[in-house]
């Protein structure tokens, strides 16, 4: 069963089919995937693909990808979760995003603190990594707000429009503190 999961002000659950359109206005959204490793989804057959893919990725447990749905407007505003997870070696990459309407109001933060106590107390991980986007400021502070620890610089490592980018590796490992 997929968890679901809860904050003060968020919902963090499954995607499902009838999230295609707030999947689409996201990953549509020049801002959006300005640093993000892909193409800008065109058309919601393609965001209705992403939305398998996620549920793919969790049967196979290889990742889990939960949407961010405010609670008082019950909006999906983003997703959050685990890529490259091996739950043999205890670890996995933290991916987010967020609608540009909802930047800077600590939803980011929220969520990501839920994922990372979810990771660490009930899946067992040990280590959890960030890739990100030299150039991606916000994502950047705001990972190294929370205990992350910049590992690294990985050469060429993500193609943004047919263009290398440089990216920082993170790595944090211990549990959460309130």
């Amino acid at each position: 069963m997929f968890p679901k999961l809860e904050t003060a002000r968020l919902i963090l659950r499954e995607i499902t089919e009838s999230d295609t359109e707030g999947i689409f206005k996201c990953f549509s959204n020049d801002l959006v995937i300005k640093y993000y490793g892909q193409d800008r989804l065109e058309n919601e057959a393609e965001a209705t693909d992403f939305v398998k893919f996620f549920a793919k990725s969790y049967q196979e447990k290889k990742g889990i990808r939960w949407a961010i749905v405010r609670k008082d407007t019950n909006e999906l505003i983003g997703t959050i979760g685990f890529n490259s997870l091996s739950l043999k070696h205890k670890r996995a990459e933290i991916g987010y995003e967020l609608h540009p309407n909802h930047w800077r109001k600590g939803y980011a933060t929220e969520a990501i603190k839920k994922v990372l106590s979810y990771g660490f107390q009930e899946m067992g991980l040990t280590r959890v990594g960030a890739v990100v986007f030299i150039e991606n400021t916000a994502s950047n502070r705001l990972l190294q707000s929370l205990g992350f620890v910049r590992e690294g610089v990985l050469k060429q490592y993500m193609y943004q429009n047919g263009v290398p980018h440089d990216t920082n590796v993170y790595g944090y490992f211990n549990e959460l503190r309130d």
